[in-house]
């Protein structure tokens, strides 16, 4: 492990332990100093994650809505791994029942799925660019629309390219009126 110093007023405050790799790449307080300068750790926060340590425990300090981006993200992410473990899952053969929240991955074919899993792979790296992680739930819920088009038997009669064309009715000039 490595030991990393912070220095919040011109003296070292806190020697802790830290791991090679800082995921939050944020700054280590001990719970003593939050204690003494509760203001200048505050106003850390309000820039970066920081970490307050006491004994053997760490917690996190951060704005609300970096939390809540953070949720945001892993609720959508928890959403496609199940879509991709669906998707896995009939591609391997296995039948997804109506009954199951992505039952509807059933409608689409080995190709169609592939595409799917591409449009998630590129929501997520958008969403590890932007923090944003609409763009996969929009994915996703695109892909549900389509696939209650296709099980739609109104939609399917009126896409039928062989009826539609003996019953076509060519459409008339609007007229102009000045």
């Amino acid at each position: 492990m490595l030991r990393k110093t912070v220095d919040i007023k011109g003296g070292a405050i806190a020697m802790v332990n830290s791991a090679p790799f800082n995921l939050f790449g944020d700054d280590l307080v001990s719970a003593t100093e939050l204690n003494r300068q509760p203001g200048k750790v505050l106003d850390q926060a309000l820039t970066h994650p920081v970490t307050i340590t006491r004994n053997d425990e760490a917690f996190a300090l951060l704005r609300r809505e970096e939390i809540a981006t953070l949720i945001g993200g892993y609720e959508e992410l928890k959403t496609a791994f199940e879509v991709l473990n669906v998707i896995h899952r009939l591609r391997l053969g296995a039948k997804i029942g109506s009954e199951h929240p992505f039952g509807w991955l059933s409608v689409f074919d080995s190709n169609e799925l592939s595409e799917l899993i591409d449009e998630i792979f590129e929501a997520f790296r958008q969403g590890i660019d932007t923090s944003n992680w609409d763009s996969m739930k929009s994915v996703i819920h695109e892909w549900h629309e389509s696939a209650i088009a296709i099980n739609s038997p109104d939609l399917a009669f009126a896409f039928n390219d062989e009826i539609n064309e003996v019953n076509e009715v060519p459409l008339k000039q609007p007229s102009v009126k000045a």
